[in-house]
């Protein structure tokens, strides 16, 4: 899922050739990449920890 959201924010959902164009670009904020991260982190914990322990 991040790895969609990362490959389809650098080419564009319209972009169809993959040419870079910096007009009407949003930034992707590094707020959601934490948020992603933290859900993740979050949810991976408790599944691993029974396996380890």
């Amino acid at each position: 899922s991040i790895i969609h959201l990362t490959f389809l924010h650098e080419s564009g959902s319209k972009n169809l050739l993959g040419i870079t164009t910096n007009c009407n670009k949003i930034p992707f904020h590094p707020y959601f990449y934490a948020k992603e991260v933290l859900g993740f982190i979050l949810i991976l914990v408790p599944l691993i920890t029974p396996i380890l322990f």
